[in-house]
């Protein structure tokens, strides 16, 4: 028995292992120079209930380094005062567009129906997606993530960060998360194999939206409006990513830790939907960490050849560090880099907290 724990520790630790080592095409990758384009471009933000973030961000928006864009603003049946605020933010500046979405039955709190509508209003070809929350940490991001596209690179994915708190432990879990899922969206897209993007820091021609018949596929599952349609319209051809420091975006984290698991219930009930592929790749990545913990708690516990396996988990570390902090350092997270190996282990037990709840189940979705 002790023999065959070894054996199945040292399995998932090789394959953890191959994992972060295939994760070097990202962390180690220096950024592209950008050569802007100024190509005109829709900046396309859908809002729900958002009157109050639309006040505090939607000015870093405006003040953007740009010559040519407009703005989508939608109110997505918001029963505060946005639509109020925004009919105040287009009477000052011309670049605003309303779309104000009104409850339906047959799309009753979709918010892809509503995306929609606002891609059939913009004019420009080259659309770019951000939520209401979300700040650009630089005048120059429409400059950065516009000049990614290229005739042959239709989908562009940017990182949406989450601001700081450094007196906040859930903060800091957060923005772990966010990292980790950022390094793999971004190092599979590198390696040809794109499966996801994020809202909050998402771009793509309104010619490809259209030639996968946009959200139709998956319109009535709630969830997906940035991941699902980046799994069926990206390919290693047409992909591109963008993680110029000046490409990011932040947005406020949930403020405790139950809406924030609330939030990634509903971001994960839509991973059943990926190819099926990258749910295998995906499960794998997630199944060998979580039993090589459990493994090297095992054998430590037990004492089976306990030096070598401390040997293997410093091993490991080195890997991870340099992924993680090279990862960080690309884009701005180098703080919470220092604490992987304690953030690390708490996440893979949420995560398995999150599938099984998620099979009990359904998570709330936009309302």
């Amino acid at each position: 028995m002790a023999t065959i724990l070894f054996a199945l520790f040292i399995c998932f630790a090789i394959i953890n292992i191959g994992y972060f080592l295939a994760f070097f095409s990202f962390s180690q990758a220096k950024p592209k120079a950008v050569t802007p384009t100024r190509k005109p471009v829709s900046v396309i933000i859908c809002a729900k209930n958002e009157a109050e973030n639309l006040k505090n961000f939607l000015p870093s928006i405006l003040e953007q380094d740009y010559p040519e864009f407009e703005i989508i603003l939608i109110n997505d049946a918001s029963v505060d005062e946005t639509l109020d605020v925004i009919e105040k933010f287009q009477s000052i500046d011309p670049r605003i567009k309303i779309v104000n979405v009104e409850n339906n039955e047959r799309f009753w709190a979709n918010k892809k129906y509503a995306l929609t509508l606002g891609i059939k209003k913009a004019r420009n070809e080259y659309l770019i997606f951000t939520d209401a929350d979300c700040a650009p940490q630089s005048k120059n991001w429409l400059t950065n993530i516009s000049a990614s596209f290229s005739n042959d690179k239709k989908i562009v994915l940017g990182y949406g960060g989450y601001f700081k708190n450094k007196k906040s432990f859930i903060n800091k879990l957060i923005r772990f998360e966010t990292l980790l899922t950022a390094i793999q969206y971004f190092s599979y897209a590198k390696l040809g194999n794109p499966y996801m993007g994020v809202g909050r820091n998402l771009a793509y021609t309104a010619k490809r939206f259209y030639e996968v018949n946009g959200f139709a596929s998956h319109l009535k599952i709630r969830s997906g409006d940035d991941d699902l349609f980046v799994s069926e319209a990206a390919t290693k051809q047409n992909i591109a990513i963008c993680d110029n420091p000046a490409s990011i975006t932040r947005s406020i984290p949930k403020p405790s830790f139950s809406t924030w698991i609330a939030q990634k219930r509903r971001h994960t009930s839509v991973a059943k939907y990926y190819k099926k592929k990258n749910q295998f790749l995906l499960g794998l990545f997630y199944s060998s960490r979580l039993f090589f913990w459990i493994l090297l708690i095992a054998l430590l516990v037990l004492q089976i050849h306990w030096e070598f396996v401390l040997l293997v988990l410093g091993f490991t570390w080195i890997i991870e560090a340099i992924v993680y902090f090279s990862a960080a350092k690309k884009l701005d997270e180098k703080d919470i880099a220092w604490v992987f190996p304690v953030l690390e282990p708490i996440l893979l037990i949420l995560q398995l907290g999150i599938f099984f709840a998620n099979l009990i189940s359904k998570p709330t979705h936009w309302k």
